[in-house]
């Protein structure tokens, strides 16, 4: 069955002599792989130039359910971005963001509101100036659309922040401290707060003031946070180059 459909490439690896093979995170079907045939020929008709990291595309697929490997019939651009390919930090963004999704979506997992969602941060990065707070805001919004957002419970009385409950507790009292296993998850108070901050600050639609010491901090565990909650999230590196170019 033939099914037009917009895309965001995600991930290619090398296929014979002139193909490859694409996952491609579908605003239909979720994610999904893909043959592209001559793509690394010079007399293909699919340019491998379309196959960039977040290349965002409007595809006429051939769908089979029953197939692990679908075959595009045709793909051009579905959005043009004048600022990013020059500027290198939102590249590292923009690689930052491709990991985060590779390794966050399942196959076929259809999620339109996660693909809009990416497609308009991708919008904003062409567009934007200032991008140090993007990719916490990116993290949570994108962990909202996954189902696994944190909760902002933030409170006096529960002002620690748990990884694995994804939620702000009361301190552990000394005795569960010594005893209980999950006490490695909590976060400390200023870590805590800052986590806070953040959820608060992308609810209203606000950069958070934080200074870089703190957003990398921050960023490292709203990864860890990820890494809990998703069995597949893990040897991530994106970040590295991110923290370095975003100081």
């Amino acid at each position: 069955m033939l099914l037009t459909t917009q895309g965001l490439v995600l991930h290619t690896t090398k296929y014979g002599e002139t193909s490859m093979i694409a996952k491609i995170f579908t605003r239909q079907l979720g994610l999904c792989s893909y043959i592209i045939k001559g793509v690394r020929s010079a007399k293909g008709k699919a340019k491998q130039n379309l196959l960039q990291p977040l290349s965002h595309l409007e595809m006429t697929v051939y769908n089979n359910s029953k197939r692990d490997l679908q075959y595009i019939k045709e793909m051009r651009p579905a959005s043009h971005y004048n600022n990013i390919q020059n500027d290198g930090k939102k590249m590292a963004l923009l690689f930052f963001m491709d990991e985060v999704l590779y390794k966050s979506l399942r196959e076929e997992e259809q999620n339109q509101p996660l693909f809009d969602y990416v497609v308009s941060r991708l919008e904003n990065l062409d567009q934007e100036g200032n991008v140090s707070t993007m990719p916490i805001d990116f993290l949570i919004g994108t962990a909202h659309h996954l189902g696994i957002e944190p909760m902002d419970n933030y409170s006096r009385q529960e002002p620690l922040f748990n990884l694995k409950e994804g939620r702000f507790q009361a301190p552990p009292s000394t005795y569960a401290a010594a005893t209980n296993p999950n006490v490695e998850y909590f976060l400390d108070e200023p870590s805590s707060t800052h986590i806070h901050y953040c959820l608060s600050s992308a609810h209203k639609n606000q950069a958070p003031q934080l200074s870089a010491l703190q957003r990398s901090s921050t960023l490292n565990n709203l990864l860890e946070y990820y890494h809990i909650h998703l069995s597949d999230f893990h040897n991530f590196t994106s970040h590295e180059v991110l923290h370095a170019v975003l100081r």
